[in-house]
C-alpha cells in the first residue's frame, strides 16, 4: 500500500504490555550474613530472546523473557505475542544479598532454559524445561500455554548443585561489583566476577548432572603480594582503587575457549582466555578518543562494554567511554591472527549526547542507546555504525508522560475514567472504578465541614480531590516508568525498552508521522523526505511541517479541548478551526514569514493528505485462514499475534497513529484557514491555488480529521460486558438474518472495541492478507510484520473503505451502545455504507426497545440494498446474478426479525410497504389466481420443473404457495421417487422445503426415506456416506420437536421399500404395469430406532472405508452379520459399539480379537506390518511412549476391552482363556491376575480341562492362602476366613480332580504333597474357627438366659 511503502526508518515507543497480576514468590537463603556497609547496586534489566523466536512454525515464535533486578530481588517475566502464557511471572529474593549489575544471564540448550544469577555473595543456577520439551506435539492449538516458570516452585533452588557461596578467599573482605555469566559447551556454569581489588574471579559450577564441588580461578596481572591481598579493600591497603579495576564485563565462547572481555578503570580493554588463564589482548581505548588530554588522569566510572556476533561480521565489541562533558561509542572487530594472537580492528567512533547513559546494546549493524536527560525524560536513539558517515543519530519517539492537568468541561462530570496503556489482567474495570470512586468520595466527605454549599462549590471540591488523585496516579506511573535497559532481538529485530514496571515495545514509525513528531533540528537539517520523490516538493513539505509546528505550539490546551469537543458534538471541523485561529494572533506573523518560503504549498499539502488517507481499493480475504497451506502452518498462523499482549500492543499502535494524525490534520486545517486569510500575500500561484485549497484540500483535511478522530474514539472506547440472555437473543436474531455470527471470546477487562474486533475478526483477515502475498517460511521480522498488521487493521477500521466488518462485529458481540455512538459520529460526513449504517442503527434501537425508531431506520436502509456489500450479503443476492428482487428479500428478512422480536404491529406496517413495492414481482402470482384447478395443477408442475432446471431452488422453497402446499409436496415427492438418486437432488429439495416451514417431522421422514433407498439401490461407498448423512439429518429433525411427537411412519413394503433390490416402482417382473398396491401394515419409528439405524449405517460406512471390497455386501447386512464382518477386518471398536447398541452378545468380538492376537503371536514380520492398519482404527486407552510391536498393542487392546466391558462371572475372560488354551498359547500374566479376581474356580476348571496340572496346583495353593487371609485381595475375596466373617468355601470338586490327577503321575508327587499339606492347614483353621464360633454362640445364649 502507498502509506506503508513510505515508511521512515524511525521508531516510536511506549506501547506497553500487561502489568503483572500474580507473581510466584521464592525466598532463597544462601547461608550468608549481610555484609557491613549496606552496599546496594542500581536497578537493572535485561532480556533473552529464543533462538527460534523468528520462526513461524516454532513453539517459541515471538517469545522472549525479560527481567529486572532491584536490591535483593530478581523479577523474571516470559512473554509471547502469539499465545497467552500462564504462570509467567516469578520473583526471586536472595536474603542478605544484592544482585550484581549484569548478574542475570539466560541461555537455552536443546532441552533446558538455564538462568544464571549472581549476587555479591552467592551464585545460582536455575534449570527450567525448554518450551519445545513442554509441548512434545508439533501441533499446539491451545489459546493458552504454560510458561517455563509454571513449576519453578517445585525446583530445589538451594541445592548445592545449583547454587554456591562465593568462596571466602574471594569474598571475605569485599564483594564484587560487576559480573558476567555463561554456560560453556560442556554444560558448566561460569561466573566472571569483577574484584574490588582488580582482576577477575571466575566461579564455576559443574554440569547439573555431574557431581563435584565449586572451582575458582583468578585472572589478574599483579605481583605475588597483590595476589595474596585478595579482595582486601583499598582503604585497608592504604592506596586508591587499582587501575585494573573492572568496570564492565562481557564473555564470548570461541573455538572451545571462553574469552572474557574486561573494560577497566584505566580505560584499557583486556581479553582473557579462561582455558589458558592468560591475558591475550590489551588495548588502550583512549587511542580512539580524539582530544583526550587530561582524560587519562581521570579514572573511568561509567564505561560500558557490549558484544555482538554474527556470521557475516564476526565478533564486534561496543565500548562506551564516559568522559566529562561528552561520551563516545567505539565499535571494534576482533581479528584472529597466527599463533593464537588477536587484534582489534577499528570500525567506527560515534559521539554521543551529554545525557546520562542508562544502557546501550550492540547489534550486527546498529548501536542502540538509552539516556535520561536533566529533566528525567527518557531518550532513545540508534545509529548504523557502518554506513552513517555523518554521525547522525536516528530519533526514537518516546511517548511523553501524561499531562499534569486534564481539561474538564463544565458540562462533564469530574469523575471521567479513561483506560491507560497499562493493563492489569485480574482486576475488573467496573470494580476498580467503584473502589476508586468510593475512596475519593469518602475523602471528600470527610473534609467537608459545612452542611450546606452551592452546587458550584461542590463541583470545585470534586475537581480538587479528583485532581489530587490524578496527581498520585502520575507519581505512581512516573516511578514505574523509570527506564532500566534496552533490548533488541537479533532474530526478529524487535526492540524493547525495559522499564521498572513494564516493557515498552518500539514500533516502526510511518514517514508522515515521523515528520510531525521529529525535533526541529531534523526539520532544519534534512533536505529530503521519503513522502515525496521530487526534491522541490520535499523541501516544501519540510517547510510546511515547520509551519505546522508553530501552529501546534500556539494552540493552547483549552483551545485543543474545545476543538475536540466540537468533533464529538458533530460540529463542523472547519468552523472549529476558524475559532482556534482567532486565538493565535501572537504567532501569525512568524507563520506568515515561514509560509513565504514555500514555493508550491498545494502540492506539499496534497502529498501529506495522500500519505494520511487510508482509503484503499484492495479487497480483503474473508475466507478460511490460508486454506492452501499445511495444517502446521494454518495452526501457527491462527495464533500469530493473538496473545493478550499482542492485541493490546497492536491496538495501542492504532490509537497512537490516530492521535498523532488527528493532531496533524487539526494543525493542517488551521494552517489552511490561515492561508485563506492571507490570500495572494503568500500564494505565488494566485487565485487558482486558492480555489483548489478552498474546494478540495480543506474538505479533504476536514474529512481526514473526522476519520482519525473516529479511530481515536473507538480505540479508546471500552467494550461492555454482556449478559448471557442478551447474547442468546442476539444469536437468535442473527440466525433469523442468516448472518454469520462472530462469537465473543474470553477477553481482558477492560478491553476496547478495537481490541474486540481485532481478536474476533480482524486478526484472521490481516494474517490471511499478509501471507497470501508472501512465503510462510519467511522470518518473522518485527518491523515488517508489525507495520503490515497496524496498516491493515487501520484500513479495516477506516470508515471510507467499502468493508463493513467493524460495525458487523459490534452488532454480533452485542455492543449496541458503542455501535450507536459509532453511527452517530460517522453520520454527518461519511458517504460510504449509508444504508448499512441505518440498518445497524435500527438494530441498536431494536435492542433498546425502540421499535418505531428501528422501523424508520430499516425503511431508510432499503434504498441502498442493491448498492452496498453488507446489505447484499444480508439479502443473499451478492452471489446470485438472477436475484429478481433484493429489496423484497430484504423486507422478508426484516419481517422475520420483527416477528422474532415479537412486534406484530411493526410487522403489519412493514408488510404493507413491502406489498406495495412487490406488485407484479412474485412469479407465482398468476398461478394462485388461476380459477381452473386442473390447469392450476399443471401450471404448478411446470413451474416446479422450470425452477428446478434453472437451479432457482431458493425461490422454489421460499414461495408461500397459499393453498397449494400439499400439491407442491406431492409433485416433488413423485419426481424424487421416480428419478435416479445420485443424479437429482429432489430429496434434498423436499427436505429444505419442510425445514423452511419448520415442519421437522416431515423433513425427517423425507431424509429417512432417502437413506433407506440409498441402502438398497446405491451399494457403494458414496451411497453409504449419503445414507449416514441422511439418517443424521433425520435424527436432528426429530430432536428439534417435542419428545411425544418425535416419531415417523415407515412403510413395511411399498412405494419406496421394495422386496427386491433394484425393482421398479411402476412395473412388475414381466414388464407390465403393476396393479394397485395393497394396503400394508406400517411401523412406527421412534428416536431410538433411528439412532440404531444411524449407528448401523455408520458402521457399514466404516467397514467399507477400511475394506472397500465389502461394499457389495455391507449395505444389506444385518447387525449380527455386520459384527462378524467388522471383526474379520479388525474394526473392534465399531463392532463393540454396534453390539451394545443392538444388545448383541460380545463373545464374537472377544473371540475374534483373541484369535488375531494368537496369529500375531506366532506370525512373522509381514503379519506384524499388516496388523498396524487395523490397530490404528481402534482407540487404545493406554498411550505407550516407548516403541512396541503390533503384538503388544493387540494384547493391550484386548486388556482394555476386558476392563471396559465387564461381564457376569467373567464370561468374557473365560472365552478368551479358552480360545488361547485351545491354540496352545500360554496365558499372559495380566489375564490370569484379572480372571483370578473375577472367578478363580472357573479358571481352575479351565486349567484342568487342558491338563495344565502345574498351573492348576499353584492356583489352588494361592487360592487357599487367599481364603486364609494371605493375598485375599488378589482373588476378589472381601473378607478372609475368620470367626465373625461369612462362611468361606473352596471348589472341592475341582480340587479332588486335581489331587487324583497329581496322584496318578509320579512327576507331580512333591506338588501333590504340598497341596495335601495346604489343605490340611486349611482344615485345621476351619476347625478352629468353627469351635470359636460355637463357643461364641453358646456364650451368647447363656447371656440371654440370665
Amino acid at each position: 500500500d502507498r502509506a506503508l511503502g513510505s515508511m521512515e526508518d524511525m521508531f516510536f515507543t511506549d506501547l506497553q504490555g500487561l502489568v503483572p497480576a500474580e507473581t510466584h514468590l521464592c525466598d532463597l537463603s544462601a547461608g550468608v550474613s549481610p555484609l557491613p556497609g549496606g552496599l546496594k547496586f542500581a536497578d537493572s534489566a535485561g532480556a533473552f530472546h529464543y533462538e527460534e523466536s523468528g520462526k513461524l512454525l516454532s513453539v517459541t515464535s515471538n517469545r522472549f523473557i525479560h527481567w529486572s533486578t532491584s536490591g535483593d530481588s530478581v523479577q523474571l517475566v516470559e512473554q509471547s505475542l502469539d499465545t497467552n502464557l500462564l504462570n509467567n511471572w516469578v520473583r526471586l529474593r536472595f536474603n542478605h544479598c544484592s544482585v550484581l549489575p549484569g548478574g542475570v544471564s539466560i541461555q537455552e540448550t536443546l532441552n533446558n532454559v538455564v538462568i544464571l544469577i549472581c549476587t555479591n555473595q552467592s551464585v545460582h543456577r536455575l534449570l527450567l524445561p525448554h518450551p519445545t520439551r513442554m509441548y512434545r506435539s508439533e501441533l499446539v492449538t491451545e489459546l493458552h500455554m504454560q510458561s517455563i516458570f509454571t513449576d519453578v516452585g517445585k525446583l530445589s533452588l538451594q541445592d548445592s548443585a545449583h547454587s554456591a557461596v562465593i568462596p571466602s578467599q574471594v569474598g571475605q573482605a569485599g564483594s564484587p561489583h560487576s559480573c558476567s555469566s555463561w554456560i560453556s559447551h560442556q554444560g558448566e556454569a561460569h561466573y566472571a566476577l569483577a574484584s574490588p581489588a582488580g582482576g577477575i574471579m571466575v566461579v564455576t559450577l559443574l554440569p547439573h548432572d555431574t557431581p563435584g564441588s565449586v572451582s575458582v580461578v583468578e585472572l589478574k596481572q599483579s605481583s605475588m603480594m597483590s595476589r595474596l591481598s585478595g579482595w582486601m579493600p583499598s582503604a585497608i591497603r592504604g592506596d586508591q582503587s587499582p587501575a585494573d579495576l573492572v568496570l564492565s564485563l562481557a564473555v564470548r565462547e570461541l573455538e572451545e575457549d571462553s574469552f572474557i572481555f574486561a573494560l577497566c578503570q584505566d580505560h584499557r580493554l583486556r581479553m582473557w582466555s579462561l582455558r589458558e588463564q592468560a591475558c591475550l589482548l590489551e588495548a588502550d581505548m583512549l587511542e580512539y578518543l580524539p582530544s583526550c588530554k587530561g582524560v587519562r588522569r581521570l579514572s573511568g566510572q561509567g564505561h560500558r562494554l557490549r558484544l555482538a556476533f554474527s556470521s557475516t561480521t564476526g565478533l564486534c565489541l561496543g565500548v562506551y567511554l564516559a568522559v566529562p562533558q561528552r561520551g563516545q561509542f567505539t565499535v571494534l572487530q576482533l581479528v584472529a591472527t597466527d599463533n593464537n594472537r588477536y587484534s582489534l580492528e577499528h570500525i567506527s567512533s560515534l559521539l554521543s549526547t551529554q545525557e546520562t547513559l542508562v544502557d546501550f546494546t550492540l547489534t550486527s549493524s546498529d548501536v542502540w542507546a538509552l539516556w535520561v536527560d536533566e529533566s528525567n525524560i527518557t531518550v532513545v536513539k540508534y545509529i548504523n555504525f557502518e554506513h552513517n558517515t555523518a554521525g547522525q543519530w536516528n530519533q526514537v519517539f518516546v511517548q511523553p508522560p501524561p499531562e499534569e492537568e486534564v481539561q474538564i468541561g463544565v458540562d462533564l462530570d469530574p469523575r471521567i475514567y479513561r483506560r491507560g496503556s497499562e493493563r492489569i489482567s485480574d482486576v475488573s474495570w467496573e470494580g476498580l472504578k467503584k473502589e476508586v470512586t468510593q475512596a475519593v468520595e469518602t475523602e471528600l466527605q470527610s473534609s467537608v465541614t459545612e452542611f450546606e454549599f452551592s452546587q458550584e462549590e461542590y463541583r470545585q471540591l470534586q475537581v480538587e480531590f479528583w485532581s489530587r488523585f490524578y496527581s498520585c496516579c502520575l507519581q505512581y506511573q512516573e516511578a514505574q516508568s523509570t527506564p532500566l535497559g534496552l533490548t533488541v532481538s537479533q532474530h526478529t529485530g524487535m526492540a524493547c525498552l525495559l522499564r521498572k514496571g513494564f516493557v515498552s515495545f518500539l514500533l516502526p514509525c510511518f514517514a508522515v508521522d515521523h515528520l510531525y513528531l521529529s525535533y526541529e533540528q531534523y526539520l532544519f537539517s534534512e533536505e529530503e523526505t521519503p513522502v515525496a520523490e521530487d526534491p522541490e516538493v520535499s523541501r516544501d513539505v519540510l517547510q510546511l511541517v515547520q509551519c505546522l509546528r508553530l501552529v501546534s505550539d500556539a494552540v493552547s490546551p483549552e483551545m485543543a479541548y474545545e476543538m475536540e469537543k466540537a468533533l464529538d458534538y458533530m460540529q463542523s471541523p472547519e468552523r472549529a478551526a476558524e475559532l482556534v485561529l482567532e486565538n493565535i494572533d501572537n504567532v501569525i506573523v512568524d507563520i506568515q514569514n515561514k509560509l513565504q518560503d514555500i514555493r508550491n504549498p498545494t502540492a506539499a499539502m496534497m502529498v501529506l493528505l495522500r500519505e494520511m488517507d487510508l482509503e484503499t481499493d484492495s479487497e480483503f480475504l474473508t475466507g478460511s485462514l490460508c486454506a492452501g497451506q499445511g495444517l502446521n502452518t494454518r495452526i501457527s498462523l491462527s495464533q500469530l499475534y493473538g496473545s493478550s499482549s499482542a492485541v493490546s500492543l497492536v491496538c495501542q499502535a492504532i490509537c497512537h497513529v490516530a492521535m498523532t494524525r488527528a493532531l496533524f490534520c487539526r494543525d493542517l486545517l488551521i494552517l489552511q484557514k490561515l492561508y485563506l486569510r492571507f490570500g495572494d500575500n503568500v500564494f505565488l500561484g494566485g487565485g487558482a491555488q486558492l480555489l483548489q485549497l478552498q474546494q478540495d484540500l480543506i474538505p479533504r483535511s476536514s474529512h481526514l480529521l473526522s476519520s482519525y478522530h473516529l479511530l481515536k474514539h473507538i480505540s479508546q472506547n471500552l467494550a461492555s460486558s454482556v449478559p448471557m440472555d442478551t447474547i442468546d437473543a442476539n444469536l437468535q436474531h442473527l440466525t433469523v438474518l442468516e448472518l454469520s455470527d462472530c462469537p465473543a471470546v474470553s477477553t481482558l477487562s477492560p478491553q476496547t472495541v478495537v481490541e474486540l474486533f481485532y481478536q474476533t475478526v480482524g486478526r484472521r483477515i490481516i494474517i490471511s492478507q499478509i501471507y497470501s502475498q508472501q512465503q510462510t517460511c519467511s522470518v518473522l521480522l518485527w518491523n515488517h510484520m508489525i507495520s503490515n498488521v497496524v496498516q491493515l487493521l487501520a484500513q479495516l477500521l477506516w470508515p471510507s473503505n467499502p468493508g463493513f466488518l467493524f460495525p458487523e462485529c459490534l452488532m454480533a458481540n452485542c455492543q449496541f451502545t458503542q455501535l450507536q455512538e459509532y453511527v452517530r459520529l460517522i453520520g454527518p460526513w461519511c458517504q460510504v455504507n449509508i444504508g448499512s449504517c441505518r440498518f445497524m442503527l435500527g438494530q441498536c434501537y431494536l435492542a433498546n426497545g425502540e421499535g418505531q425508531k428501528a422501523l424508520q431506520c430499516f425503511q431508510e436502509a432499503a434504498t441502498e440494498v442493491e448498492k452496498e456489500e453488507f446489505l447484499m450479503k444480508l439479502t443473499g443476492s451478492e452471489d446470485e446474478e438472477s436475484a429478481s428482487s433484493p429489496r423484497l428479500q430484504y423486507y422478508n428478512k426484516v419481517l422475520r426479525l420483527l416477528e422474532d422480536v415479537g412486534l406484530p404491529e411493526l410487522v403489519i406496517q412493514l408488510s404493507s410497504l413491502a406489498v406495495t413495492e412487490a406488485v407484479n414481482q412474485w412469479k407465482h402470482l398468476t398461478l394462485t389466481q388461476n380459477p381452473d384447478s386442473s390447469m392450476q395443477l399443471d401450471c404448478l408442475r411446470q413451474l416446479v420443473v422450470v425452477l428446478c432446471e434453472r437451479s432457482q431452488l431458493q425461490d422454489l422453497v421460499q414461495f408461500p404457495y397459499v393453498n397449494l402446499h400439499d400439491e407442491v409436496v406431492s409433485i416433488i415427492e413423485s419426481r424424487a421417487r421416480g428419478l435416479d438418486l445420485l443424479t437429482h437432488n429432489y430429496y434434498e429439495l423436499l427436505y429444505a422445503f419442510h425445514i423452511v416451514r419448520h415442519n421437522y417431522r416431515k423433513a425427517g421422514t423425507v431424509m429417512f426415506e432417502f437413506g433407506m433407498r440409498l441402502g438398497r439401490e446405491v451399494r457403494t461407498r458414496v451411497g453409504l456416506q449419503k445414507q449416514v448423512n441422511c439418517y443424521l439429518a433425520a435424527l436432528t429433525c426429530l430432536r428439534l420437536i417435542r419428545p411425544e411427537y418425535a416419531w415417523i411412519v415407515q412403510p413395511a413394503a411399498g412405494a419406496t421399500v421394495y422386496e427386491r433390490p433394484g425393482a421398479s416402482p411402476k412395473r412388475n417382473s414381466d414388464g407390465e404395469f403393476s396393479s394397485e398396491p395393497v394396503r400394508r401394515q406400517v411401523d412406527i419409528l421412534e428416536l431410538d430406532d433411528l439412532e440404531k439405524q444411524y449407528i448401523l449405517s455408520r458402521c457399514r460406512l466404516t467397514l467399507v472405508q477400511h475394506h472397500p471390497p465389502s461394499a457389495a455386501i455391507a449395505g444389506s447386512s444385518s447387525a449380527p452379520e455386520l459384527v462378524s464382518l467388522l471383526v474379520q477386518v479388525g474394526l473392534f471398536d465399531s463392532a463393540l459399539s454396534l453390539s451394545r447398541t443392538f444388545s448383541l452378545n460380545l463373545t464374537p468380538v472377544f473371540e475374534g480379537l483373541t484369535f488375531k492376537c494368537v496369529k500375531l503371536q506366532f506370525g512373522g514380520e509381514e503379519s506384524q506390518n499388516e496388523a498396524w492398519s487395523w490397530l490404528a482404527a481402534n482407540q487404545l486407552t493406554v498411550v505407550n511412549t516407548k516403541e512396541s510391536s503390533a503384538t503388544d498393542e493387540a494384547w493391550r487392546l484386548l486388556a482394555s476391552y476386558l476392563d471396559r466391558y465387564p461381564s457376569a462371572n467373567g464370561q468374557h475372560h473365560r472365552y478368551v482363556i479358552n480360545k488361547l488354551l485351545s491354540h496352545g498359547v500360554p496365558l499372559p500374566d495380566w489375564l490370569v491376575k484379572s480372571y483370578k479376581r473375577v472367578d478363580a474356580p472357573s479358571l481352575l476348571r479351565l486349567l484342568l480341562n487342558f491338563d495344565l496340572l502345574d498351573a492348576a496346583a499353584e492356583l489352588v495353593l494361592e487360592y487357599v492362602d487367599a481364603v486364609l487371609g494371605r493375598g485375599h485381595q488378589y482373588f476378589g475375596i472381601e473378607k478372609p476366613l475368620c470367626a465373625t466373617s461369612p462362611p468361606a468355601w473352596l471348589p472341592y470338586t475341582s480340587i479332588d480332580q486335581l489331587l487324583q490327577a497329581l496322584n496318578e503321575t509320579q512327576t507331580h508327587s512333591s506338588l501333590y504333597q504340598r497341596l495335601q499339606e495346604k489343605l490340611s492347614e486349611y482344615h485345621c483353621v476351619v476347625e478352629q474357627m468353627t469351635r470359636r464360633l460355637l463357643r461364641a454362640e453358646a456364650a451368647a445364649k447363656t447371656h440371654s438366659v440370665f
